[in-house]
Order: C-alpha cells, then structure tokens, then sequence
C-alpha cells in the first residue's frame, strides 16, 4: 500500500518490542479476543463519548469531600491568584503616591480627604490579607494541610508574618498632629511618609508576579513587562528624591537643582514632576547630558544614580537578549538537527533523489509544527499526568477506534503510553508486505492506499481512525506469515 501524493498523513504508531516471550504474547492474544467480543456491547458513541475521559480522573477530583472539611484556601487555586493580584494593586498604588505625596505637596493638597479615604482602603485589604494568610493551605510531604491550628501556627513561624505586622502598623495617627494638608514651608517632606512602613507588604507583589509568570503562555513577554514596570517605579523614585534635594538646598540656587520657570513664584505640578522625571530619566539611562553638579552632596547622588543606572542597562540588555535567545530556541533545535542530518548524508555520499526526500521530510515536519519531540517535553511529568495528557492529544483518534471503546482504564492507560507520534511524507511507504511487524499503527489525520504487489493497483483506502498491523505484532504460533507484515501500506 503507497499513501496518496499530496496527503497530510499524522499517524500515531504503538510498538510493541517482538523480543516478548511467548506467554506474554498469549496473554496479548487473549486480551485482543476477549475485547472483540466486547464489541457487540460497546454503548452507543455518544455515552462512550460522555464517559471517555471520566476514566482518567485524577486524586483532584476525587478529594472533594476532604477539601470541605475545614476551610483553606488553595495557594495554586484561582481565588488565592485573583486575591494576589488586588492586594499587588494596593502595594503598588502605596509604591507609587506615598513617595510622591511626600516631596510634592501640591499632589497632596489636591484633595487630602480622597487620598485618605483611599488609604484608608488599601489598610482594609492589608487586614483582609492577614486573614487570607492564616487560612492558605501549605505543602507538607507532599500534601495540602487545611487543619486550621497548623495553618495559624506555619503563617505566624514565617517570615511573611513579621513583614505584615510590620506594614500595619498605625502610623497614620501621626496625621492627627500634623493635619491632611502639606506645607512646605513647615514640616517637610510631607507627614504622609509615616506610611512607608506599608511597603513592607511588597512581597505578595513578587509572589503575584511569580504566580503570573507560571500560568501565562507567554512569559518572555511578561517578563519584560515586569522588569519595564520595575525601571519606571524606580525612575519614579528617583525623580521624586530629586526634587527634595532640591528643596532642602534651595530652588533656583544653582544649575544642577530643580530651577523655577521665570517670572513663576512657583510652578504647575505637572511641570515639576515631568521635569524631575525627565531628568530621572536622563540620569538613569545615561544617554544624555544633565547639568554639573556643584556640591558635594549633587556630586554624590549623581555618581549613584550613574551606579544605578549601569545595572538597569544590564539588566535591560541581558533580559532582552535571553528573551530573543529563546523565542527562537525552537528553530534553532530544528536547524540544528536538519544540519547534522545533512552533513551525515553528505558524508555517506548519499544520492541526491534521497537528500531531496530527507530535506522536504524536514520541511513538512517544520511546516506542519510536528517538530517537537513530545516525549522530551513530558518525560518529567508521573504516568497518571502523562497519561491524561495524551488522552486528550489522541482523544478524537482513539474514540474512532472500535477497539479500545469498552477497554479497563488501567489497560487504556498503558496503551496510550505505548502511543508514538509519525510523521510520514506524501508517497512514502509505511510498511512492505514482508516486513517484520514491530508496530500496530492508528492514522490520526490523512488518508492511506492499500496497494497490490505492483504499487499501482488501489486494493483499499484507510481514513482517520482506521487500525493496522496488529496481527503482525502477536505472531501467533500456526499463522504462515507470522509476525511479517501481509500487505503494503
């Protein structure tokens, strides 16, 4: 039998080793007769379809009355990830506006009591978070501990305790003395700094962005984000502590401070945040001039802030770099091994017809994605999980096949394991009459012709779901042809 030209042919293949002794392949003689006469009884395909998969729950599905007895949250579960990302957003809005309140008072003069009504908001979810942590369920031996005793007793032993109790800490009755607004001929920088005791929650920010970075399909991409997101918090800082420098040394006293605009008593908030960000900025990624510094105090801020900022063109080089590295890791595996193939061949003096085969055999691997070696990439993962993984990769190819409809799980389980994925080009053959038999074959996607002797002659055509080979895999004892294949494929 010869596959059609210019049919995509998927097929998944079971070997099956023929240095078995003979009573294991009776017992497999026996099993594939047993399951023939299951094929009268094999339920309609529509409850086989609705039960398939139900064969292959896991412990997850299985624990269910467990999880309800004492209330725990599941640290891998999407509520504890959605609870992550709002108490982040709080850490971040403390991250960005208490720094900036604190040096620029017309920001916090803008409205005082809408910025304590959303402090008082972002201490409402620090409490909650406390509780959300005495009731997050922990790993121990391999298994998830909900008792509510161990769960207080392992969050009050960790160092994510004391950081908590750190940042809740009422700093904010500092704020009864001095009043909402800021003046910043009196007290400066502003009383709102007493509120840099909540940037000890700044952890559950990293655990977010961990957590992100396991579930998203793109983490390359992600990650830049995150190390974008970190330049500008820092920029941020950076601008701000400029601009109390120079208040205390004075506006306007020499070239290197902050500089009013002329004829302006004092100028916009937009304008003195942008100018101290933009000279942020220039400071941080070192690519244009700013003014000398004069004092000795200028001269050492800007030699950190160089510092500072050679690490941040490091970090932005080197991340970029791996980033493109491993988006293109795949193809570079591929060529890498489409390369060594060549140079094989062309040190066999191999003929130029089979090269072209080789060569356009790559191209529709390449062409197709069927490049990945699926057995490297699950081969860290238990059987059970590698199991239901390929249930669900072969899950339309195996409910065609009549076969395998009314099999024990057990026995489903070590046959899809047994599954190779083949990859055959338009016109090739699969098997020969003649051939020893090592392998049963599924086709999963494409068409196959059975072909007489002489290669033209179509005797029968093989669709997506159709079996093969599987007499020649038993060689059973008083069969003539043994384990030789009887047909050309």
């Amino acid at each position: 039998m010869n596959s059609q030209k210019n049919q995509i042919l998927d097929i998944s293949a079971l070997e099956q080793s023929l240095e078995q002794n003979e009573s294991s392949l009776g017992k497999t003689a026996q099993i594939l007769t047993i399951m023939r006469k299951w094929k009268p009884r094999v339920k309609p395909n529509d409850a086989v379809d609705d039960s398939f998969l139900q064969r292959f729950a896991t412990l997850e599905n299985c624990d269910q009355s467990a999880k309800h007895s004492s209330f725990a949250i599941d640290p891998s579960g999407n509520l504890y990830y959605r609870w992550l990302a709002l108490i982040s957003c709080a850490v971040l809005y403390n991250a960005v506006t208490i720094i900036g309140r604190s040096v620029f008072w017309q920001l916090q003069n803008l409205s005082p009591v809408t910025w304590l009504c959303t402090d008082l908001l972002c201490d409402a979810l620090y409490v909650l978070d406390v509780a959300v942590n005495a009731r997050t369920a922990f790993l121990e031996s391999g298994l998830l501990q909900r008792n509510s005793r161990r769960l207080l007793q392992h969050y009050y032993a960790s160092r994510a305790f004391k950081f908590d109790l750190l940042s809740l800490l009422p700093t904010d009755l500092f704020l009864l003395f001095t009043g909402l607004e800021c003046r910043p001929l009196g007290l400066y920088p502003c009383p709102v700094f007493v509120r840099f005791n909540r940037l000890f929650r700044f952890h559950r920010v990293q655990e977010c962005f961990e957590r992100t970075e396991t579930r998203t399909n793109w983490p390359y991409a992600f990650r830049i984000a995150k190390l974008v997101l970190y330049i500008l918090v820092l920029i941020h800082w950076n601008a701000c502590i400029y601009f109390c420098i120079s208040s205390f040394i004075g506006f306007d006293s020499d070239k290197w401070v902050y500089n009013r605009r002329q004829n302006a008593t004092e100028d916009s908030l937009r304008h003195q945040y942008v100018y101290c960000f933009y000279w942020s900025t220039l400071t941080l990624t070192t690519i244009g001039e700013v003014p000398t510094p004069e004092t000795d105090v200028e001269y050492l801020f800007v030699v950190l802030n160089f510092l500072i900022g050679v690490l941040i063109f490091a970090t932005i080089v080197g991340n970029v770099g791996s980033m493109i590295t491993n988006m293109n890791a795949a193809r570079a595996d591929f060529q890498s091994r489409m390369d060594s193939v060549k140079q094989y061949m062309e040190f066999r003096h191999v003929t130029k017809q089979l090269e072209v085969r080789v060569i356009k055999w790559f191209d529709y691997l390449w062409t197709n994605k069927q490049s990945l070696d699926e057995q490297a990439v699950t081969a860290v993962l238990p059987d059970q999980l590698k199991a239901e993984i390929a249930i669900h990769v072969h899950l339309q190819t195996l409910r065609r096949v009549q076969l395998f409809q009314d099999c024990e799980p057990g026995l489903l389980v070590q046959l899809v394991l047994k599954l190779r994925l083949q990859v055959f080009s338009p016109g090739d053959y699969i098997c020969r009459k003649g051939d020893v038999g090592k392998e049963m074959y599924i086709v999963k996607r494409g068409r196959l012709s059975v072909v007489a002797d002489d290669g033209h002659s179509v005797l029968a055509a093989l669709t997506d779901g159709a079996t093969f080979g599987e007499l020649s895999i038993l060689n059973i004892s008083g069969v003539k042809t043994g384990n030789r294949r009887t047909a050309n494929v």
